[in-house]
């Protein structure tokens, strides 16, 4: 120790640089030049949420794959877990190209339920609007979500620019789109408010939205359970809803609502007496009384006394 103090190299040893050290005080090319003051940095894309890169699921190989799952292991779980029921689909016989899909939510079965549900010739070509944040937070996840479902990044919080140009870009392009316009799975059984998005998307690129409406999922897979309890679902199609000249997209939204809330007073009695409840307004409501969350809970059902109907209760809607 002695020498090399004498020598000078304990010295030189401390002075010298760490390899990181020494390739972050490197300059252009080595690293990324700097960016003049008062100059907007290049945009990077993202890698996650809605920025999430969806295109190669839409090329042929990743067509072909989807499509044996849906028709395959897809259709095979819904029969076993929903034994579903589909009413309404001679009302889309006249219909044609792209369409939007409007469905209300409860259950992370209900896309499944719609993919093997949805009659050609939109099931093959069809994309399915998912919640960048919820379906897009990782890369892995977000494969997953666009291989097998053909899933596309939308922000449910708003409408957000780039998710709207994004989905009116592959609606112009010839593919429909199925979307949940609540933005999310029901917290308490009840249904949500629509937003605009689907409406927004429907004026933009003049095709029609299809109502649909979704009973029984919500028993069978609600928000907050990992595991599904086998049961019976009902999918009902709506005749399509076409947007007025000049109409705006809450006028739409509000449309598409009471669409789907007659639809639910259809599944749950017939046709003929729902017909006329949603002529003189009085379909009721998808969103439930508006009051305390306890009373909410109450009009789900009423009060349990025995121990084996203690569970909650989702309302037929």
């Amino acid at each position: 120790m002695g020498i090399a103090h004498d020598l000078g190299l304990v010295q030189i040893r401390r002075r010298l640089p760490s390899p990181a050290r020494a390739l972050k005080a490197r300059s252009f090319p080595l690293r990324a030049p700097t960016i003049p003051g008062g100059v907007d940095p290049p945009h990077v894309p993202g890698r996650t949420g809605v920025d999430f890169d969806t295109d190669w699921a839409r090329r042929w190989p990743a067509r072909m794959f989807r499509a044996a799952m849906v028709e395959g292991p897809m259709r095979a779980m819904v029969q076993v877990l929903a034994s579903p029921r589909r009413h309404g689909t001679d009302r889309l016989s006249e219909l044609e190209g792209p369409v939007i899909f409007a469905a209300n939510h409860h259950s992370h079965i209900d896309t499944s339920l719609l993919l093997t549900s949805i009659p050609e010739p939109w099931r093959h070509k069809i994309v399915v609007g998912a919640a960048a944040d919820y379906f897009f937070g990782s890369r892995v996840a977000g494969t997953v979500a666009a291989l097998a479902m053909g899933a596309i990044p939308i922000e449910r919080a708003r409408v957000g620019r780039r998710s709207a140009d994004y989905a009116a870009g592959l609606i112009d392009g010839g593919w429909s789109l199925l979307i949940y316009p609540e933005g999310g799975r029901s917290p308490d059984g009840w249904g949500q408010t629509f937003r605009g998005g689907a409406a927004y998307l429907a004026l933009r690129c003049g095709v029609p939205v299809v109502p649909v409406h979704l009973q029984g999922t919500g028993a069978i897979m609600r928000k907050g359970r990992t595991t599904p309890k086998p049961g019976s679902a009902t999918v009902t199609f709506g005749s399509p809803i076409r947007p007025a000249a000049g109409e705006k997209a809450p006028r739409l939204a509000a449309r598409i609502e009471a669409a789907v809330t007659a639809l639910a007073d259809e599944a749950s009695t017939d046709w003929y007496s729902a017909r006329k409840r949603a002529h003189a307004g009085a379909s009721g409501t998808l969103t439930g009384p508006q009051v305390g969350v306890w009373r909410r809970q109450w009009a789900l059902g009423g009060r349990r006394r025995t121990p084996s109907t203690r569970s909650r209760r989702w309302p037929d809607l």
